[in-house]
């Protein structure tokens, strides 16, 4: 989300879903309680430039899942397990599942403050990971896969916590979630282990793709966690994703658009790159296959001047909230 009142830094992702559940008595898409626990690449260092935004937002509301339409198209990550071409399985996989990606320049809405009917012209919805999928369309689930929602950080071991040399939780401050703990492979593959659970749940569901937010927690780290730690989290994330047919999108994190291959990711979910001038970066990057989400008219106003041609685009209120609500706002143009 955009921040409000808060300085921006470089790559501050969404975690709009982060409180939106506190309104709407849902989990939400970050960490659920769970008893059953189971046991490097250079990248440069970023800007301060970035790709996404957060937004505090007290007692946001949240939202539900999705199906399926648009293209089969071959995957565009070289991560992928399960790559494949016009719906075909790749060679030498076996149990690979065809992944198919978001069409470009398609009606969408982001509805990850609330699952209500789409709008007409809409061909592409995401929702919480706790929604079911909008029959028909092509459907992002959002999870919250680098930071533990707020008030369940107890659901999760204490070492998969990141923690300072103080041996204090770090937390984003702007949303109360603490970050967790991606410095080392084995605990990249536990807290994988995880959210992997809720990428499966997605795609049980009958979601087209997986969004996973908070890729740039690092930037709010102290420096603890570093660049290098997020791509190879996210990368494990993609692995799952297309074992499970799911294209997986990057969640704002501009300044890691060029470690897409790598990080296996398939598309994009941008918010503010109007505002913020970053749409190119993303459109570059992921090939058009960008869905642009604006909290002003100004921010709409420039991107549709851009982008409005090639990207697909919509403006939403700060809230992300449902029809009816005082606070909803949806325009396209």
């Amino acid at each position: 989300m955009p921040a409000m009142g808060v300085s921006r830094v470089g790559g501050l992702g969404t975690a709009v879903g982060a409180c939106l559940a506190l309104v709407l008595g849902a989990t939400g898409c970050g960490p659920s309680p769970d008893s059953s626990e189971r046991a490097g690449s250079s990248v440069p260092t970023p800007t301060a430039s970035s790709g996404g935004h957060d937004t505090p937002v007290s007692g946001t509301p949240k939202a539900d899942g999705g199906a399926s339409a648009g293209p089969s198209e071959a995957v565009g990550s070289a991560t992928a397990t399960a790559r494949t071409t016009a719906g075909t399985p790749s060679k030498g996989t076996s149990a690979a599942k065809t992944v198919r990606l978001p069409p470009r320049h398609a009606g969408f809405d982001y509805q990850i403050g609330g699952a209500y009917p789409p709008p007409a012209g809409v061909k592409i919805v995401s929702r919480d990971r706790t929604a079911s999928p909008a029959p028909g369309l092509y459907n992002i689930c959002y999870v919250n896969a680098f930071q533990s929602q707020p008030g369940e950080s107890s659901s999760w071991p204490s070492d998969l916590l990141l923690r300072d040399g103080d041996g204090e939780k770090v937390v984003d401050e702007d949303w109360g979630e603490p970050l967790l703990d991606i410095r080392t492979a084995a605990k990249r593959e536990r807290v994988a282990e995880r959210v992997g659970r809720w990428i499966d749940g997605c795609a049980d569901k009958g979601f087209d793709a997986v969004e996973p937010d908070n890729y740039d927690s690092y930037t709010r780290s102290s420096d603890l966690l570093s660049a290098n730690d997020a791509v190879a989290f996210i990368a494990l994330l993609s692995k799952r994703a297309h074992a499970r047919g799911l294209a997986i999108g990057q969640k704002n994190t501009a300044e890691l658009t060029g470690q897409r291959e790598k990080a296996g990711l398939d598309f994009a979910v941008a918010e503010e790159c109007g505002a913020w001038d970053e749409c190119g970066t993303y459109a570059d990057a992921f090939d058009d296959r960008v869905v642009v989400i604006e909290y002003t008219d100004a921010g709409l106003r420039k991107a549709l001047s851009g982008y409005g041609d090639r990207l697909s685009i919509v403006r939403r209120d700060v809230m992300v909230s449902k029809p009816g609500s005082a606070d909803y706002v949806r325009k396209v143009g």
